[in-house]
This record gives structure tokens, sequence and C-alpha cells, in this order.
């Protein structure tokens, strides 16, 4: 069993730059934190093995995403939920004047740093350099 506190602050950042804040980890997944400052444009990713699922706490911002059979603009506002299943690329911002804050699981749990490659997406990114191991 396993009981951990709200972190006080970032712990690292994700592949596409995110602060994150880990809060559970198991063996089928982990539950982490996400937090995108107002403005910031984070690199646009695919992952080889994990798939996400978000949940919108606060904040405003948008979602790309696109797979072999579709592609998808999602506005990201408290609330709203979406998935990410392996080998999806996606790339998501902040576009309001309070940061995207968001809760996202990952299954299987985030394996290392070699799990994400960068794609070209539809915004030019402006986030800082991340990737937790």
């Amino acid at each position: 069993m396993q009981t951990r506190s709200f972190p006080t602050a970032p712990e690292a950042r994700s592949p596409a730059g995110a602060e994150i804040r880990f809060l559970i980890e198991g063996d089928a997944g982990g539950v982490i934190h996400s937090t995108v400052p107002p403005g910031q444009v984070n690199r646009a990713t695919v992952h080889a093995t994990v798939s996400e699922l978000w949940h919108v706490l606060s904040g405003e911002g948008r979602l790309w995403r696109r797979d072999a059979n579709e592609e998808e603009l999602t506005p990201l506002r408290r609330g709203v939920s979406i998935d990410i299943p392996v080998g999806t690329e996606f790339q998501y911002r902040c576009d309001g004047a309070e940061p995207l804050r968001f809760v996202c699981i990952t299954m299987p749990p985030w394996p290392g740093s070699g799990e994400a490659t960068f794609v070209e997406g539809p915004w030019e990114p402006n986030a800082p350099a991340g990737g937790w191991s």
C-alpha cells in the first residue's frame, strides 16, 4: 500500500516540457500532476510503449493528436478528459492567463528517457528542455 502527499514543488519536467509532480506509481501505471505555464507551447512527441489518460483540473489550452487514421485539435479546459493511445503523436499548449493543470495516468509506468520521440507538430515549441528518466 502507498500513500503520498501532493509535492510542494515540481519534481521534474516531461519530455514535452510540462512541469510534473509524481503522485503515485504501481505495477500497472503511474499518476502525475502536470502544469503548463501561460503561453508555453510544449514539444510534439510520440510514445513507444506508454498510453496516457488526462483529466484537466484548471486552465485553458489546446491538444493536437494524430494517429494513422485521424488528426484532431481538442480544446482543453476544466473537466475535459482525453486519451493518448500508444503511438499517437501529440502536442499541447497553454492559451489562457492561468496555468494549464491536469492529472495524467501513464500505462504502463513510465519506462525512462527513451520512451518519447520528438515529432513535427502544428506549433513552434518554446518549452524548457525536459525528460524525466
